[in-house]
C-alpha cells in the first residue's frame, strides 16, 4: 500500500528503501527540518525523556515516562533534536539532542564551537545522548545526557572523541516508526534496563536479537510533533 515513491526525501532520511506510511510527517520534520519531537515508545505510548531536566546536569541517563507533567513541559523535557551528524557509509548519521537544558553560546569562542544557524544566530548547545564504551556490557548506566565536552573518559569514543559515542543510525521501521543503533555497537539497539518497557523505565543499550538496523517492535518509537501528543500511538497505522 505504502511505497518509497510516497515520500520523495525518504532516501535522504533513512539511507535506504523502506515502506513509509502516511504519519511520516513528524519523521520528516525530525531528521530534516531538525524540529524537536516527542519520541513516543510503540509498546505503551510513553515518551523519552531525560532523568534530569537541568543545563547542568550531564552524567545522568533517560527514562520512559507515561505521564507528561508540568515541569517537564515546561523545560521542554520532552521534546527531543535529531540532528545530522555525518555519514556511515552512505547510511546518514544523527546526535540524538535533549531541547530541555540547551544552552545558547555566551562567548565568541563558544559560537565558533557551536556554530552560527542560517539566521546568522548561534547554534543552541544541546545536552546528546552518549553512549559508554563498554555498553551493552555492564548492567548499569549505559546511557547518559549530556554536552559533548562534558561527558567522562568511558563516554568517549575509543579514540578520545566524544562524538563517536554519541552517533546513532535511525532507521525507519517498515511499521512506521523509527529505531536507534549506535555507530559504536552496531549489534546493540536503544532499549530499556532488563527490557522492561513500563513508566519510568530506564533507557539502556541492549542487544539487537532483530539482528539487524530494523530491531524489534519493542524498541521502536514513533516521532510526534508536540501538537501531536493527543494522538494515540496506534494511529500511526490507520
Amino acid at each position: 500500500m505504502y511505497s518509497q515513491e510516497r515520500t520523495a526525501m525518504s532516501n535522504l532520511v533513512v539511507g535506504g528503501p523502506v515502506a513509509v506510511n502516511s504519519h511520516d510527517n513528524a519523521i520528516v520534520a525530525a531528521l530534516v527540518e531538525n524540529r524537536p519531537v516527542m519520541l513516543v515508545h510503540a509498546f505503551n505510548g510513553g515518551y523519552l525523556r531525560p532523568a534530569e531536566l537541568k543545563e547542568a546536569s550531564h552524567d545522568k541517563g533517560v527514562k520512559l515516562a507515561t505521564a507528561l507533567d508540568p515541569d517537564t513541559k515546561e523545560a521542554n523535557g520532552h521534546l527531543w533534536h535529531i540532528t545530522p551528524g555525518g555519514f556511515f557509509g552512505q547510511r546518514p548519521l544523527y546526535f540524538i539532542e535533549s531541547a530541555a537544558g540547551q544552552v545558547t553560546p555566551q562567548s565568541s569562542a563558544d559560537d565558533v564551537e557551536a556554530g552560527r544557524g542560517d539566521d546568522g544566530a548561534p547554534k543552541p548547545q544541546r545536552r546528546r545522548i552518549t553512549v559508554h564504551q563498554e555498553a551493552p556490557k555492564p548492567t548499569a548506566d549505559t546511557v547518559q545526557v549530556g554536552l559533548p565536552d562534558k561527558v567522562g573518559d568511558k563516554w568517549r569514543g575509543k579514540n578520545g572523541a566524544p562524538e563517536d559515542t554519541q552517533l546513532w543510525v535511525v532507521t525507519v521501521t517498515p511499521w512506521g516508526g523509527i529505531t536507534f543503533v549506535p555507530i559504536t555497537h552496531p549489534d546493540a539497539i536503544l532499549g530499556f534496563k532488563d527490557h522492561t518497557v513500563g513508566a519510568d523505565s530506564e533507557v539502556r543499550l541492549t542487544h539487537n536479537w532483530g539482528g539487524d538496523f530494523t530491531g524489534t517492535v519493542i524498541n521502536t518509537f514513533y516521532p510526534r510533533l508536540p501538537s501531536e501528543w493527543n494522538v494515540p500511538y496506534h494511529h500511526v497505522f490507520t
